[in-house]
């Protein structure tokens, strides 16, 4: 019996992963970027977001619906010496879409907020520390449908621009603009 749901079990995730399309989810392939360089910049710098910051991959469909697709990456430390990364580019990571197949084209988009503002949205809803990029087409590799065919390797997302994320409003900012605005409405009452 046990060998039985073992085998049924080994059947189940085959098929499960059968027929998967695939794409690389990275910013920067191959030496030098030579196949894809999209670097996110923190506005009005030329500084990366840094491992404080999260990238994550959208499956854009009817009416710009996004659908999150998993794993989120995290931006790389800035590096120094020789063949260091930079902290414009998230780790690089393989992602499955469900239900969709090699060689089909989808559209997709990439969101990068601060980490620690919790997700894009509440992100984008302390004005700063957010960033998307256009919408922008990859055909998937990864499994093809055709068992006799071989499964290819996944897609890189050579059509990803690169874009930015606002900075994060500094709380002495933040502060000195609560304080003008306590001022002005002291001196129009008087």
């Amino acid at each position: 019996m046990k060998k039985l749901l073992i085998a049924l079990a080994a059947v189940l995730v085959t098929a499960a992963t059968y027929g998967q399309g695939q794409v690389n989810f990275a910013n920067r392939v191959g030496s030098g970027g030579s196949i894809l360089n999209a670097p996110v910049t923190i506005q009005g710098t030329t500084d990366g977001p840094g491992p404080d910051y999260s990238a994550q991959l959208f499956l854009v469909g009817a009416n710009s619906s996004l659908t999150p697709l998993t794993p989120v990456s995290t931006f790389n430390k800035a590096g120094t010496g020789s063949g260091a990364i930079s902290s414009q580019f998230w780790a690089p990571q393989t992602v499955t879409i469900a239900g969709h197949f090699a060689g089909e084209s989808l559209n997709f988009r990439v969101q990068a907020w601060k980490t620690s503002l919790g997700t894009y949205d509440q992100a984008k809803a302390s004005n700063g520390g957010f960033g998307s990029s256009a919408d922008f087409s990859a055909v998937l590799g990864g499994a093809a449908q055709d068992p006799n065919t071989p499964p290819s390797t996944p897609s890189n997302l050579v059509n990803l621009k690169s874009f930015t994320v606002l900075p994060v409003p500094e709380p002495s900012v933040i502060a000195l603009g609560v304080l003008g605005a306590s001022a002005l409405l002291l001196r129009r009452r008087k």
